[in-house]
């Protein structure tokens, strides 16, 4: 089993005694061409000592290069005062799309991760169980790939144990490129490669890591794609069982965050006008308890539509299921269904009767969901319906960004790769050891900020310059994202959403490479002379 564009996979698990959930290893970042950091690594937010000078004798090119290299280090020194750090809100709402909330008329709602947002500790739980579930054409590996479908080397495990660049590049024809036919479909499940898209795939990730390292550790042969589908199986029980629920209805407290933030968006929307809907896949009970806890018991006056059990996305595109009534106990009605009433709960049916019913079309509506294929991809694509994607794990990555270490790295590595793209003309033998020294101190910064978010798999919106396979779908399926619904808490009802406008490779921005080189001052255009 290939896992693609990780969306989750924040750690490294190991097996705690009895097998039980894997903890999370705090061992030194290691990374493809670098190794772990030893005692002469840096710290990429202090200045890197000065390179010694060129020898007597030496190529006046190689003293050039260093000239050019300690310039640079001030001027990103400058450039970086104490307070630019911070600059991004974790708290923030992101836009990819230009989008006015006036125009919103009608706010659509998921349920699990959405409206209900849960704890860390379901995690071990669903682990657990699906552990205990399963005692009773894939190449097992776990990786991260890029928007390019490029797997970004240093993050393929097999089991619990890393696979070497040169393993990978084999398993693939020699290449780290997954030809588009093995990639994943439209809903993230290829003919070889599964995508992690969401905060439930924890758990299997981690399951599936555990039992592979298991068998191989006890040198037992099996099948990698029965081995795969015990384990997607045993996960799908603990939901289908209705193990999960049971546990959350045990302890909301312990399990639902943000109730409060919750009620009081729905709240707000409802004081000012706009009508709401829920479409979920959880049942009726597991829903009406955690929204009583949140909400209140009278939180179904809050919605003009209730639809759970909706088996999404296959709601979205199946037109042949109808919609079902439920009554108060949560028992299937025989009535034929010729308008969805404000108060009353209905089950399953599909997208176009939905449409026909309540008439909300177009961009006058907004759907939230965690599910950027599940919930999100065929309102945007098939139906013109804004979307707000829901990442939790965006609040983590943001705080990351916006400290100082971080900031100085990603600068400075820019800064460094700028400069080598530009005094790569100087090919004499000195400058040629210069730029190799260049080459492997910003590998070693790129492993460090890649470290920085978590040591096996980095960011996941980055693999290291490329935007990661599931940042791209982000960006592709989403008007919107923010880590929790209550974001919409700081911002007005009619504001509007004006996405930063990102440049394209031939435009001439303001780049901080570019800036930091020199190369707004055109220093080297004679350097560059005879690129054509």
């Amino acid at each position: 089993m290939a896992g693609v564009g990780l969306r989750a996979a924040a750690r490294r698990w190991l097996p705690c005694p009895g097998h039980g959930w894997p903890r999370a290893t705090s061992s030194s970042p290691s990374c493809s061409g670098c190794g772990p950091p030893g005692p002469s690594a840096h710290c990429p937010g202090a200045p890197r000592p000065a390179p010694a000078p060129a020898p007597a004798g030496g190529s006046e090119l190689s003293a050039h290069l260093w000239t050019r290299y300690q310039d640079m280090r001030r001027l990103v020194h400058d450039l970086l005062p104490p307070e630019v750090c911070s600059l991004l809100n974790p708290a923030a709402i992101y836009a990819n799309n230009e989008i006015s909330l006036h125009d919103v008329e009608v706010y659509g709602f998921d349920y699990d991760y959405t409206l209900a947002q849960y704890a860390d500790a379901l995690h071990p739980e669903i682990f657990s169980a699906a552990r205990d579930i399963l005692i009773e054409h894939y190449k097992s590996l776990l990786m991260k790939i890029d928007a390019y479908h490029y797997v970004q080397l240093g993050t393929a495990y097999r089991g619990l144990q890393p696979v070497s660049d040169e393993e990978v590049i084999d398993l693939y024809g020699g290449t780290q490129h997954i030809p588009l036919y093995q990639m994943s479909d439209f809903y993230g499940k290829g003919p070889a490669i599964k995508q992690f898209m969401d905060i439930f795939s924890l758990p299997e990730m981690a399951l599936l890591s555990c039992v592979v390292d298991h068998f191989l550790g006890h040198g037992l042969e099996f099948d990698q794609a029965h081995l795969y589908k015990d384990v997607t199986d045993a996960i799908r029980d603990v939901h289908v069982k209705g193990l999960m629920y049971q546990w959350i209805e045990r302890d909301m407290e312990k399990y639902i965050l943000k109730g409060d933030e919750t009620y009081a968006v729905l709240s707000r929307l409802v004081d000012h006008g706009k009508q709401l809907f829920l479409i979920t896949n959880s049942p009726f009970s597991f829903v009406d308890k955690g929204m009583r806890h949140m909400v209140g018991p009278d939180w179904r006056q809050l919605f003009d539509v209730v639809i759970v059990q909706a088996d999404k996305p296959s709601f979205f595109t199946d037109p042949r299921k109808p919609f079902r009534k439920l009554d108060e106990k949560g028992s299937l009605q025989w009535d034929r269904i010729s308008s969805l009433e404000k108060g009353k709960i209905y089950r399953q049916g599909n997208l176009f009767d939905f449409l026909r019913l309540t008439e909300w079309r177009g961009p006058r509506v907004l759907y939230f969901g965690d599910h950027l294929y599940s919930d999100l991809a065929d309102l945007m694509l098939r139906h013109g319906w804004r979307t707000g994607a829901i990442i939790p794990e965006l609040e983590r990555e943001i705080r990351i960004i916006n400290t100082e270490q971080y900031m100085h790295s990603l600068t400075w590595q820019q800064a460094l790769t700028g400069l080598l793209e530009r005094m790569q003309t100087y090919q004499d033998a000195e400058s040629r050891q210069v730029l190799a020294s260049w080459v492997k101190e910003r590998q070693e910064l790129r492993c460090v900020t890649k470290a920085l978010f978590n040591a096996q798999f980095g960011s996941i919106f980055r693999t290291f310059h490329n935007p990661t396979y599931f940042s791209r779908r982000l960006v592709r399926f989403s008007d919107l994202y923010m880590a929790s619904l209550s974001c919409l808490l700081n911002y007005r009802v009619d504001f509007t959403f004006y996405p930063r406008r990102t440049p394209l490779q031939h435009e001439a921005p303001l780049w901080m490479d570019q800036l930091c080189t020199g190369c707004m001052k055109t220093p080297f255009l004679s350097d560059m002379a005879h690129i054509r």
